[in-house]
């Protein structure tokens, strides 16, 4: 039995803002609470590998793992996995991208399966995950929104 979650948020914001803004990866410890830090360790065309750092649990552990990002904005979607996955067997996600009349949605698809001496099983890390990404999708959706109206004419912001 493997994990599998589906979130997703749509931000008021044009989608090269909500694209650019969630794909600068060195700029995530400002966009999620979760991450204290971002190591890029390799670039290669669309694809990169990065170190993500946690910030303590409640349990003051630090999580850390390296992952792999390829991005495909043409298609609108990211492809992302754990190349160390830690507690994980294995942890595949899927970023999707979509113009709305209401904005940009954004679809987080995210499959795994933990190891059995994980300290969390498939079932317990679903609603861990589902928690947490609507906590980080509605601070993106705040934060995005944000830098979008900061963006547009004084004009416009005062009508």
């Amino acid at each position: 039995m493997a994990g599998h979650t589906e979130n997703e948020v749509t931000i008021a914001a044009p989608f090269d803002l909500v694209w650019d803004m969630t794909n600068d990866l060195a700029n995530w410890p400002d966009l999620f609470s979760e991450y204290a830090a971002v190591e890029i360790m390799e670039r290669d065309g669309d694809r990169t590998q990065f170190r993500l750092t946690m910030h303590p649990d409640e349990n003051g552990t630090v999580w850390s793992w390296v992952s792999e990002r390829t991005v495909d904005r043409a298609a609108r979607t990211v492809r992302a996995r754990r190349v160390e996955p830690g507690p994980f067997q294995f942890m595949d996600i899927r970023w999707e991208y979509e113009e709305t009349p209401d904005g940009t949605r954004m679809h987080w698809t995210q499959d795994f399966a933990m190891k059995p001496e994980a300290p969390v099983d498939d079932a317990g890390m679903t609603a861990r995950i589902n928690t947490n990404s609507r906590i980080q999708l509605d601070l993106i959706r705040e934060r995005v929104e944000r830098a979008a109206r900061e963006r547009q004419p004084a004009a416009v912001r005062a009508e």
